[in-house]
C-alpha cells in the first residue's frame, strides 16, 4: 500500500471514495456534486488530500485535512475533516496509513495539533483515534448553527 498526496489526477478515485464516506454518514450526494467539490479544493490548494492506493494502484482511502490556527496555542493547525476507507479494505491498515499520513504532514508543516471529530456511533474510528494517541476532548463542547443558503 502506498499514501501519497492527491492531485487532480485522483479526483475519479476520490470521488467514488467520497461517496461512500457520505453514505457512511447517511448524506449522499451526486457524484457530480462531489466532484465539483473536491475538484475545487484540489484546484484552490485550500484543503491537504492524501489517497491510499493497494500494490495494484486500487484507490483505499482518502484523508482530507483542512489549515486552521489554534487561537490558544497561537499557532496553526490542522482540521481532520474527513477520513474513509473503502469497505473491501478495512481492517489492513488502511486509515491508521492514512492518518499517519496526516501527522506527518502536520508535523511538517510546524502545525501545533490536529483536531478532528467523529460519530458517536463511529467505535472503529475512536478505536483508531486513540490508539495513535489522540485524547478525547472533556474540556469543550462542540456547536454547530446551520446557515440557509
Amino acid at each position: 500500500m502506498t499514501v501519497s498526496a492527491a492531485s487532480a489526477n485522483d479526483l475519479v478515485d476520490l470521488v467514488r471514495l467520497f461517496a461512500g464516506y457520505l453514505r457512511f454518514y447517511q448524506v449522499p450526494r451526486a457524484e457530480s456534486d462531489i466532484a465539483d467539490f473536491l475538484g475545487e479544493r484540489l484546484q484552490r490548494g485550500d484543503a491537504q488530500l492524501f489517497i491510499a492506493r493497494d500494490a495494484q494502484g486500487v484507490a483505499q482511502g482518502f484523508v482530507q485535512l483542512y489549515p486552521l490556527f489554534s487561537s490558544l496555542a497561537l499557532e496553526p493547525a490542522w482540521l481532520l475533516s474527513d477520513l474513509y476507507v473503502d469497505e473491501a479494505s478495512r481492517r489492513a491498515g488502511v486509515g491508521e496509513a492514512l492518518m499517519n499520513a496526516a501527522r506527518a504532514h502536520a508535523e511538517a508543516t510546524g502545525a501545533c495539533g490536529l483536531q478532528l471529530e467523529t460519530a458517536k456511533s463511529n467505535l472503529a474510528g475512536q478505536r483508531l483515534y486513540e490508539r495513535l494517541g489522540y485524547v478525547r476532548d472533556e474540556q469543550f463542547l462542540t456547536y454547530w448553527l446551520a446557515l440557509k443558503r
